[in-house]
Order: C-alpha cells, then sequence, then structure tokens
C-alpha cells in the first residue's frame, strides 16, 4: 500500500498499474513458498501443545532451510521467470517497461522475504505474536522512510519502491535472526541431526505444504486474473481496481491477526488434545471477525469514497473509481468468514479441505460467474465474480469443518 501510494501521487496512472503487475509477478512467486509461514506454524504450533521440543527447533531448521534454498533458486531463475511473467500478463507499452524495472530489483529480495516468511510462521507456532509484529512494523517503516528518499529524493519512480522494499526486507530479516538468537537459541539444545531429514516427517511435511501450495496458488490466480481482466480494459480501470482492491486486503490483514491467532492456538489445542477448548477458541474468532467486519462495513460504505485520496490525487482515477465503490462496502461482512476459516484450518493442518475449498470456488464459482457476467456487467462482473468466489470460500470451510476441525 505504501508503494501504491507513493506511486499513485505522481502525475500517471502507469506508475499504479506497474506496481500492479510487478507486485503480482511476486505474489505468484512467493505462493510457491507460502508454506515456509503457514505450514510452519501449524506443525510448530502442534509441537508446542505437545510440548516437544525438539520438533519444534527441527520445525525452525527446516524452513530456514528451504527458505534460503528457495531465494537462491529464484535470483538463478530470474530470467526464465521475466519471460514467462511478462507472456502471461499483459498491459501497455509503459505499464510493463516500469513494472520489468521493478521485477527486476525487488528480485534480489528474495532470500530475505522467504526468510521472513518462514520466521514469522515458526514465532506464530509458538505463540508468540510480538516478535512478528516488530518485524512487520519496522520493515514497513525502513520501506516508507526509503520510498519517499528514492521516489521524491532521487526521483527514481517505480525502481525507487523496488529499492526500498528491497532494503527493509533485509533489514527485517537481520532483525528477526538477532530476536530468534535472543529469546530461542537455548532450544539447540534439544536439536537431533538424525531427525532434520525424517523421511516420515518430511512426507507430512511436503503433503500438506503441497495442499497448502496448490490452495495458495489458487487464490493468487483469482487475483492475478482480476488484475490482467482490469488492465485489459485500459489502464485507467487497472489503476482503479488496484486502489480498489487495497481496500480488501487492508480488512484482510487486519482479519490476518485473528486467522494468525487461529493458526495459533488450534494448533497448540490440538497438539494437547484439548476439544473443548479447541471449540471454544473457534467461536470466540468468529465473533471477533464479525465484530470487526460491521465497522469496517460501516467506515466503507459512508467514507470509502474519501479514502481513495490517501490513496491517489489522480482526478481520472478517483472519478473512474465511484462507480465501483458499493463492492468495497460489502466486502468485510462477506469475506470474514473465509479469512478466520483459514487460520483454523492452517493451525489443524487440515490442509486438503482447505485446498479443496479454493479450487471448488476458483473453477466452479469464479471462472464461470466471470465469464457468465462480462459481457453484460463489464467491470462490476469482475467485481461480483471476486464476491461470490469469497462468499463460497467460507460456505465450503464451515461445511467441511465438521468431519475435517471437530473431529480431530
Amino acid at each position: 500500500m505504501v508503494d501504491l501510494a507513493i506511486l499513485g501521487h505522481l502525475e500517471s496512472a502507469k506508475y499504479i498499474g506497474a506496481i500492479a503487475l510487478g507486485g503480482l509477478i511476486f505474489n505468484f512467486i512467493y505462493a510457491f513458498f507460502s508454506f515456509l509461514r503457514m505450514g510452519t506454524s501449524g506443525f510448530t504450533s502442534q509441537a508446542y501443545g505437545e510440548n516437544n521440543p525438539t520438533e519444534m527447533i527441527l520445525m525452525f531448521g527446516r524452513s530456514m532451510f528451504f527458505a534460503i534454498i528457495g531465494g537462491i533458486l529464484i535470483i538463478l531463475l530470474q530470467y526464465p521467470i521475466d519471460l514467462l511473467s511478462f507472456n502471461l500478463i499483459s498491459g501497455s507499452n509503459d505499464v510493463e517497461t516500469l513494472a520489468r524495472e521493478y521485477y527486476y530489483i525487488r528480485i534480489y529480495a528474495a532470500p530475505a522475504s522467504l526468510g521472513i516468511m518462514a520466521l514469522s510462521g515458526w514465532f506464530i507456532g509458538m505463540q508468540n505474536a510480538k516478535i512478528p509484529m516488530i518485524i512487520a512494523i519496522l520493515i514497513n517503516i525502513i520501506n516508507i522512510g526509503a520510498n519517499l528518499l528514492f521516489v521524491y529524493g532521487f526521483g527514481m519512480r517505480s525502481a525507487g519502491v523496488a529499492w526500498g522494499t528491497l532494503i527493509a526486507q533485509y533489514v527485517g530479516l537481520i532483525v528477526g535472526i538477532i530476536l530468534f538468537w535472543r529469546y530461542y537459541r537455548s532450544y539447540f539444545s534439544h536439536w537431533e541431526n538424525q531427525l532434520f531429514f525424517n523421511m516420515a516427517k518430511l512426507k507430512r511435511f511436503f503433503q500438506v505444504n503441497t495442499d497448502i501450495i496448490i490452495r495458495t496458488l489458487s487464490l493468487i490466480f483469482v487475483f492475478a486474473f482480476f488484475t490482467v481482466e482490469s488492465a485489459k480494459i485500459n489502464d485507467t480501470i487497472l489503476a482503479v481496481n488496484t486502489v480498489l482492491l487495497q481496500y480488501l486486503l487492508v480488512f484482510s490483514y487486519l482479519t490476518d491477526g485473528f486467522a494468525h491467532a487461529a493458526e495459533a492456538l488450534v494448533g497448540k489445542y490440538i497438539g494437547a488434545k484439548d476439544s473443548a477448548r479447541l471449540k471454544k477458541v473457534i467461536r470466540y474468532l468468529f465473533l471477533w471477525g464479525l465484530g470487526i467486519s460491521i465497522p469496517f462495513t460501516l467506515t466503507y460504505v459512508f467514507a470509502g469514497d474519501y479514502l481513495l485520496y490517501i490513496l491517489t490525487d489522480n482526478s481520472e482515477v478517483i472519478a473512474a473509481a465511484a462507480p465501483y465503490l458499493f463492492w468495497i462496502g460489502i466486502v468485510p461482512i462477506l469475506t470474514f468468514a473465509a479469512f478466520i476459516w483459514d487460520g483454523v484450518y492452517i493451525g489443524a493442518t487440515a490442509s486438503k479441505a482447505m485446498r479443496n475449498a479454493l479450487l471448488i470456488s476458483t473453477l466452479v464459482i469464479f471462472l464461470p460467474s466471470y465469464y457468465l457476467l462480462k459481457n453484460h456487467l463489464a467491470n462490476h462482473g469482475l467485481w461480483l465474480a471476486i464476491m461470490l468466489f469469497m462468499i463460497s470460500r467460507g460456505i465450503l470451510l464451515t461445511l467441511y469443518s465438521r468431519k475435517h476441525i471437530f473431529n480431530l
């Protein structure tokens, strides 16, 4: 959002489009490694509930190992990724040029970004949300400062926000490792080399994480499709939808606080085999989810147009966004259940059901509804399709919960 808000106040909507397309590539890249956060938190929280310090520290080691390997691979494969990505996504020539400039700088942040994902998942699994909070706040403060310096101080535009992201990510990783070493290095006394590559553990690890990757790729595909279809209309609609999508992301990230709590607590109670507290915490999570969705709905309905000016002062984009503010108003109340259930299923490592819910919502609900609606409703059809997708996720995960959550 910082990247978008800074570029959104420049002279052209093409900068917003560049961030949309460039960010889309990284969303896909990191979707392949989403298990570094989600899988790690689920397995670690269950080990925590079992009071198994050996498995806790081994999960840290495995996650960081795959983060390092993954980060190096991404950098080595940056040119093939470029060729594939820019053949699949499209925008105007100006937008693609700026997006490619952004991509070739930010790609070098991959090891740090994956390392932060692994660290955050492990800390959450250890019932410690404070350290990920510190890391996230620090990253954003540095990102804001660096963006302002590079964009307005040095006139670097999209390249400037890429450099800001890269610097902030590496600082966040270094601080995360320092905090881990300060508070958790004693766990290395429980390390057992022969268990690090335990085949049974690794098989379960990759089975769950394969489901998480498919689930996350499905989710990213929907938002990528949304962005690509927006770009096909014109640069202004691409900018409009990118700006409005931030409303959904703001709410989803806030709700993710409760989803992360679900990962930690659900995993802990499943590990401890405490079904009474498991049911209680899920009930409280949904009460909180509903509770925060109501004020967000009211804010978006009555003040949504004013929030546009935070992200952009481009008069053309603001005027073009007005007809679509309705969709943003209903986002919180329609989507909170899906976000909360995600955290519950991750904590339970019930990855297969989560994967199936996303595939059905994508292939049976989202895509058919969009193609049926687009000729009649144009961009409104795109927004309606994504709303139906979010509703479907919540309903399916609720239906699956009796078998996959409450029977554990």
